[in-house]
């Protein structure tokens, strides 16, 4: 019988990270969550980690690839599960009960997309653990709209990535070479959903300081090339107006992603 929940971590030269984690999935064990670890060839301690956890993994590969969605696109085609949850190095699951909370809101609502919030988290000194900063949807712009439609994505990415759990059946591959891919997906994701559920919990602890940050004037462009897409010409350059004001109202708040 195939797993309820495919949990996909991706993973890159990430040693430091990737511990916590595999323990945060691990918290929970059942035949009903696969977890996939797909890591891009590392050349520090990342495989002696996987190894050493390796009872708890249940697929994982290690080679080269071409960036961060292709090796999501990996593990999308890896998985077995009927959805799919991305948890990459150095995020975790919010705590040992969200799984089980997941998966009995999952037989009891049945739904194509599960979202919820975020709380975003930064590292200590020894990189051992990690400080809570707040909710996303408290020290960001970006509002947790309840219901969520794909409309909802027209100023930028609602919901973080580490907080949507899609039906593996509508996940369409990421597109390659854009820094936010991941918000496409996610609207792809809403426009093909027939049923989408607020999860009334927090899923994760987001580690901040990701690729999109590190690169944060390309992703604002590529952000932009997305939103054309799924919006248009005329609606997108009208949204990103507003989003600059929105940006000047909060200052030290950031455009966001």
């Amino acid at each position: 019988m195939p797993p309820t929940v495919s949990i996909i971590t991706i993973t890159y030269n990430a040693g430091q990270f990737l511990e916590r984690t595999i323990r945060s999935v691990m918290a929970y064990t059942t035949s009903e969550v696969e977890y996939i670890i797909i890591d891009g060839a590392s050349t520090d301690r990342t495989l002696d980690i996987i190894r050493q956890y390796e009872a708890h993994v249940t697929s994982w590969i290690s080679e080269p690839d071409r960036g961060l969605y292709d090796a999501m696109n990996k593990g999308l085609h890896r998985a077995q599960g009927k959805y799919v949850w991305f948890m990459n190095a150095g995020d975790e699951l919010h705590d040992p009960d969200t799984l089980p909370r997941l998966l009995s809101l999952m037989q009891t609502n049945p739904a194509d997309v599960y979202y919820s919030d975020a709380l975003f988290v930064e590292d200590t000194a020894d990189r051992r653990s990690s400080i809570p900063v707040g909710l996303r949807s408290v020290i960001t712009p970006h509002t947790l709209p309840v219901p969520l439609t794909w409309r909802d994505m027209a100023l930028g990415m609602k919901v973080c990535h580490q907080a949507f759990v899609a039906c593996r059946s509508i996940a369409p591959d990421y597109i390659l070479g854009n820094l936010s891919a991941d918000l496409d997906w996610e609207i792809r994701c809403l426009k093909a959903a027939r049923r989408i559920e607020f999860v009334p919990f927090v899923l994760c602890r987001y580690l901040v300081g990701g690729l999109s940050v590190q690169q944060h004037r390309r992703s604002l462009i590529d952000r932009f090339r997305v939103l054309v897409t799924h919006f248009g010409w005329g609606s997108t350059l009208f949204n990103h107006g507003r989003i600059v004001w929105r940006a000047l109202n909060r200052p030290g708040k950031g455009l966001g992603s």
